[in-house]
């Protein structure tokens, strides 16, 4: 087996958070000054004013020395919630030529858009872009790319595809703030166990022979049943991985053609709110050459399983798109 999920799992969940916190989950990790450090989605107040219902949604952060026994803050980090947005959440973490930039996603009155922010200290965050509607699952690359920061990104194109038939974009900026180039990476249909949609996960690492960077594909099932605290929850979530051209990363050369892991612990697929769900959201490449990837599971809790570089690289087959 290729992939391993850690023993420890879950590696975070709400009743190891000192503030209000229902799932704890969808989050992006790095590795900064020597530790690893969490930003992780909250979503709190369950139950407290409508039946399933949250009261709110904020991003906290964890701190680690060894990526697996986490310390969450005392406090949360973001909750930004004003007369236009209601929240901010689903973070990822890159630090690009020592710099933190984190992704984000807004709910708005008027859509949700994605977000671009940089922090110095994981207390201060300034805000440096913000997309058009509907745009959400922003990864940075972890370095610039012939002199230009590049991104990963799923708009949500309901008009003019049809409903959930969501795929992977790219696009570049000069400045983190401007962003364009914007080309197709993968579509939904390219991937084999997925027939509802795609999008980016875990900022991708840099390998010889390619950006490796996992993804996230879903099956949807009208068959399924209740699942969690859903009275209908028709989709599964998958982790998938693929290799990405190093200087053309709009170009994907390698494809694994089945998921990289696919809903099966209790924790995945049969507790929690959202069940059949697996999203990852960092991956931090060794020295060792040891992959640790983090992923939701259920929207409710954070996981981690660990692989060796070469055996990742290796099941991503070449492909090029017809």
């Amino acid at each position: 087996m290729s992939i391993v999920r850690h023993p420890a799992n879950p590696i975070l969940s709400a009743k190891d958070v000192p503030f209000p916190a229902n799932l704890i989950f969808n989050a992006g990790v790095c590795k900064y000054q020597g530790r690893y450090v969490m930003a992780f989605r909250n979503d709190y107040g369950y139950g407290e004013l409508a039946p399933r219902r949250f009261t709110g949604t904020n991003i906290g952060l964890a701190f680690s020395d060894d990526g697996v026994r986490w310390t969450p803050a005392p406090k949360p980090w973001i909750e930004w919630k004003d007369a236009e947005v209601s929240r901010a959440y689903d973070p990822r973490i890159t630090i690009v030529d020592g710099r933190i930039v984190l992704c984000f996603a807004v709910d708005t009155a008027h859509g949700v858009r994605g977000g671009i922010a940089t922090t110095e200290d994981f207390e201060r965050w300034e805000v440096l872009s913000l997309s058009v509607p509907d745009n959400r699952n922003m990864v940075v690359f972890p370095e610039k790319i012939a002199g230009r920061y590049c991104r990963l990104e799923r708009p949500f194109p309901v008009y003019s595809r049809g409903r959930d038939r969501f795929d992977i974009w790219f696009s570049d900026s000069p400045d983190l703030r401007y962003w364009g180039n914007t080309q197709l990476v993968l579509g939904v249909e390219d991937v084999p166990y997925a027939n509802d949609k795609i999008g980016p996960a875990a900022p991708p690492v840099k390998t010889p022979q390619g950006w490796l960077t996992t993804f996230h594909a879903v099956d949807k099932d009208d068959s399924r049943g209740k699942n969690g605290w859903e009275d209908k929850w028709k989709k599964r979530y998958h982790a998938g991985i693929m290799l990405l051209d190093l200087e053309q990363p709009w170009k994907v050369v390698g494809l694994c053609r089945e998921p990289l892991l696919t809903p099966e612990t209790a924790y995945e697929k049969d507790e929690g709110f959202r069940t059949n769900v697996i999203f990852p959201g960092g991956m931090i490449l060794e020295d060792s050459g040891e992959v640790k990837i983090y992923y939701g599971a259920a929207d409710t809790v954070e996981c981690l399983a660990t692989a060796h570089v070469d055996d990742l690289v290796a099941l991503c087959k070449p492909y090029s798109r017809a």
